[in-house]
């Protein structure tokens, strides 16, 4: 039998929201920070793309780095108003961010649990 790898796949994409929400909750704390630089996380796809490659732990004892820590960036290479603090935190983009991580949420939630009823149905019958 195959694994279901749609459960894998909404795993890894909820893993990777759990990261860029923090590292959005990370610049807006530091919004008043001088010389704070702006960081985000590169985009899922590239992440799932460089996941794929890495080396396995082949002892329990083996320490697993998490891929997806490693996909944080400084935000430099964009658009980005920098303030006479050196500050280049954006509230209102931040804030733009936060909301697009919960409806990709609410996305990913919502797409289990049809996976997750329509799984029921097959075994019910």
């Amino acid at each position: 039998m195959q694994p279901i790898q749609l459960f894998e796949l909404t795993s890894k994409q909820a893993h990777w929201l759990s990261v860029r929400q923090s590292v959005v909750a990370g610049n807006i704390a530091n919004a008043n920070t001088p010389g704070y630089a702006t960081r985000e996380v590169a985009a899922f796809q590239a992440v799932l793309e460089q996941t794929g490659t890495r080396m396995a732990a082949t002892h329990p004892g083996h320490i697993q780095e998490d891929a997806l820590r490693s996909s944080v960036q400084d935000g430099s290479g964009d658009e980005i108003e920098v303030l006479p603090s050196g500050n280049s935190v954006n509230l209102p983009d931040e804030m733009s961010k936060t909301g697009e991580i919960k409806r990709m949420y609410e996305l990913n939630t919502g797409m289990v649990k049809s996976f997750h009823r329509m799984m029921l149905l097959t075994v019910r019958r």
